[in-house]
């Protein structure tokens, strides 16, 4: 039967493997990460924990199907041990690359490399705990501008204003390019942070952009039967500490540092709301303000790592744009040579950065297997490289490859760590720490019952 190689173990690239797998093929799952879930492991709120334990159960099972194979700590790339050209020298007879979208957007403001100047999906790794964001320092003060408007601007602020340990945060304070008609969060995730919604300056802040809400026909007044229900819920809330608020109409424009290489102030422009083709969209102006603040956090979306060695175009990883058949929006397509690259697909954010969640990744990848199970149906089938000649290979090249019973037994190490710690759960923030985990338990699975418990927690 064919083997299909899926890179990236998100939610896309492991649906994608199961509906290969369960087509009867063999599967090859090379992963940059340790554990497979990406976005479903690192990007959930920690305190999630139903929903991410039910994700893990429905990855399990994929997992579990025979003739997928795991290769975790594998990273692929022009800059990594493993490239695609290498990975074609092993003659899948189709790749799948679901690696999601592991760039990010830059502002390029005059600035921007001050300390304490991050991006959201960094910040985010940072406190779910993947390495190597997980041992980095991001490091926050007590006055934080997030930059951006939708859910994940929510999770960081609920992290910043309650669960985060060190909880240094005073005031956070959301910048938005456009008005608050235009905030893109869900009403529900919302409620986990509007307590801290200062009331009395948000009402000020609708006031001071009253006039240009106006412009647009929008009216200020109704507000609370939008975005923010809030106001007609908890009309008289008192503002709690630490407490959050909002600037509308406001774009960063520079960072200042102090003395200490820290960010101190940020610039900001103010924007006019005008009507373009029936779409509200937020026009810059010479008319600035400036912010003091400590910490600047950008959350405006994600894009492509052009050094993964696909196609790399304007809007990232170029595809095929015949629009004659859906399934082409899966096809790699080199414009230098005019040509689809031969077996070679995307999927998930791979293909389309920051759109949806799960769910939405979990279609497109069965939609991207789906074609390629019928693509391999009219091409002659390759000789592939067995997998015990894959590992050998990697392994020759230094590679530390985590199979899917060391995932068994890595969370069993976790488990017990949390049990030692008394938290309901825990992980490792190296992948050394990792790596020795498993080892440690690989060595004590033989040993005597009674000597594994006093192996284990030494």
């Amino acid at each position: 039967m064919p083997t299909v190689f899926v890179i990236g173990a998100g939610p896309a690239g492991l649906f994608t493997a199961q509906k290969l797998a369960l087509a009867g093929h063999q599967v090859v799952i090379f992963n940059r990460d340790i554990k497979p879930g990406g976005l479903a492991e690192y990007g959930i709120y920690p305190l999630k924990d139903k929903m991410k334990n039910g994700l893990r159960k429905q990855f399990a099972k994929v997992l579990a199907l025979p003739n997928i194979h795991y290769l975790g700590h594998v990273p692929v790339g022009e800059n990594s041990i493993m490239s695609i050209s290498e990975l074609r020298e092993f003659c899948p007879s189709a790749m799948v690359f679901a690696v999601g979208a592991q760039a990010t957007k830059q502002l390029s403001l005059p600035g921007e490399n001050a300390d304490g100047v991050y991006s959201a999906k960094d910040f985010v790794y940072h406190y779910n705990r993947l390495p190597p964001f997980a041992g980095q320092d991001f490091s926050v003060g007590k006055r934080i501008a997030i930059v951006g408007m939708g859910n994940v601007m929510v999770d960081i602020a609920r992290w910043l204003l309650r669960d985060d340990p060190a909880h240094t945060a005073e005031e956070i304070i959301v910048i938005a390019r456009r008005g608050p008609f235009e905030a893109k969060f869900d009403k529900k995730e919302f409620a986990n942070i509007q307590m801290y919604l200062d009331r009395k300056a948000f009402r000020n802040e609708l006031r001071r952009i009253e006039s240009q809400t106006a412009t647009v026909g929008q009216d200020i007044m109704k507000i609370s039967e939008e975005t923010f229900s809030c106001l007609v819920k908890y009309p008289d809330q008192p503002s709690a500490s630490p407490r959050l608020t909002f600037r509308f109409l406001s774009s960063p424009f520079a960072i200042l540092q102090g003395g200490n290489n820290r960010i101190a102030r940020l610039i900001l422009t103010d924007n006019l709301l005008v009507n373009r083709s029936g779409r509200v969209a937020a026009e810059s102006t010479n008319k600035t303000a400036e912010l003091d603040v400590d910490t600047m956090i950008f959350a405006i979306g994600d894009q492509h790592d052009p050094c993964l060695g696909l196609p790399f175009g304007p809007d990232g990883y170029v595809t095929n744009a015949d629009t004659t058949y859906p399934s082409a929006k899966h096809e790699v397509f080199d414009p230098a040579t005019k040509e689809v690259l031969e077996n070679t697909y995307v999927a998930g954010w791979a293909r389309k950065p920051s759109e949806g969640l799960v769910g939405i990744a979990r279609h497109d990848g069965e939609s991207c297997a789906a074609h390629v199970l019928q693509s391999l149906e009219s091409r002659e089938e390759r000789s592939t490289a067995s997998i015990d000649e894959i590992k050998r290979t990697l392994e020759g090249q230094g590679i530390q490859i985590v199979s899917k019973s060391d995932l068994v037994n890595l969370q069993a190490a976790e488990e017990r760590e949390a049990v030692l710690r008394n938290i309901d759960s825990y992980k490792f923030c190296h992948d050394d720490a990792m790596l020795s985990a498993i080892e440690r338990e690989k060595s004590t699975s033989n040993l005597p019952v009674a000597l594994q418990s006093a192996v284990l927690v030494s």
